[in-house]
């Protein structure tokens, strides 16, 4: 078995999203789905319900007047923030701790992914684009590879690093090399193989490189350079957050000014000031 076939087994093995997720996501994807038996199932845990009160009545979210119940909750969420509450809630906890063969302390990974999430969605604003509907969950899950490699396989950066400086390729060339796969492709397997829908599968295989994907996709240009305004603010970079290109045909395709990727940065800044104390608490 090669490295790369052994990886990919590895991170197959790995426990899926917790049951509730699971069942809550399941239901969303119906399209009969009713709020009312969508808040039931909400309230059958705790923490998912406080958080999306949370949401609900943070003002990032139009909070005016506290909301009390999942279902009100709901209402002024709508399904699209639900699901992505859902997404959080079951990858959390496995973004928020350190990510030691990357260099990254608790909490990093997870407010990179936030922040690419966020950055995306407020770029599409800021140059007058509707933002597809699972750019901010693909943002979300642009990391779960990394997470996968650093933490629970335990794959350190380091040589990689060096041999990317030493052959002037990029950070996820230099993982191929070394590794026969990347992270970004390992993410994508992982989320094909928990079966969520392929455009945030695409999002997150390509969202390193969309120079060299099948398809042009608006999700996956506004996560790329979400990534990059995040790797630019020095949001949770780690070691490896030099070592990654810009593709030029997104900011072509988007038509993303200078002036634009300020303005989103700055209002990313302010959403992730907001959003990071809902994260880390999952």
């Amino acid at each position: 078995m090669s490295r790369r076939e052994e990886i990919i087994a590895k991170a197959k093995a790995l426990p899926q999203m917790p049951s509730v997720v699971q069942r809550i996501m399941a239901y969303l994807g119906k399209q009969d789905a009713d709020v009312n038996e969508l808040a039931k199932l909400i309230e059958y845990d705790p923490g998912l319900t406080v958080n999306v009160l949370r949401m609900a009545n943070s003002a990032l979210f139009g909070g005016c007047g506290q909301i009390a119940t999942v279902r009100d909750a709901l209402f002024r969420l709508g399904m699209k923030r639900v699901y992505q509450m859902v997404i959080a809630t079951g990858i959390a906890p496995r973004a928020k701790g350190a990510v030691k063969g990357y260099g990254l302390a608790p909490g990093d990974l997870l407010r990179h992914s936030v922040a690419v999430a966020t950055g995306a969605e407020r770029l599409a604003q800021a140059l007058a684009l509707q933002a597809p509907p699972h750019t901010f969950t693909a943002g979300l899950l642009s990391n779960i590879g990394k997470t996968v490699l650093g933490e629970f396989l335990a794959v350190d950066a380091a040589p990689i690093m060096e041999r990317a400086a030493q052959d002037t390729i990029s950070f996820e060339q230099a993982e191929r090399r070394y590794l026969g796969i990347d992270h970004a492709e390992l993410g994508a397997l992982l989320l094909e193989h928990w079966s969520l829908p392929p455009a945030i599968v695409l999002c997150v295989r390509w969202r390193l490189d969309p120079c060299s994907a099948p398809v042009h996709d608006l999700g996956l240009d506004l996560i790329h350079l979400g990534h990059v305004m995040a790797t630019m603010s020095g949001i949770g970079g780690g070691e490896d957050g030099l070592f990654y290109g810009v593709c030029q045909e997104s900011i072509e395709r988007l038509e993303a000014t200078p002036e634009a990727m300020a303005a989103a940065m700055e209002m990313l800044l302010g959403d992730l000031a907001e959003l990071e104390p809902i994260f880390l608490q999952l």
